[in-house]
């Protein structure tokens, strides 16, 4: 699957520990990247600061659903499941 247009989910919800360009202590959860265009596109995408788990990330159904509404749900679902 590729990432979607307009989602970036996953730029928002989960919590990011590793420095981030400007973040250097990661990123909370339910936070949107200091990175996150208006268009909800990476603007680090290229740089070789960007954090490996964002790098890593691979767009899936089972995370990413088939909309960015389903993909905030899954991935806040996820969130709150890890911190129970």
């Amino acid at each position: 699957m590729d990432c979607r247009t307009n989602c970036a989910a996953c730029c928002v919800i989960p919590s990011i520990s590793s420095p981030i360009p400007g973040m250097p202590n990661g990123k909370p959860a339910f936070t949107p990247c200091i990175h996150l265009t208006e268009d909800y596109r990476c603007g680090i995408f290229n740089d070789p600061g960007r954090p490996r788990v964002c790098a890593d990330f691979q767009a899936e159904e089972l995370v990413c659903g088939k909309s960015r509404d389903e993909a905030i749900a899954i991935l806040t679902q996820l969130m709150l499941d890890v911190t129970k």
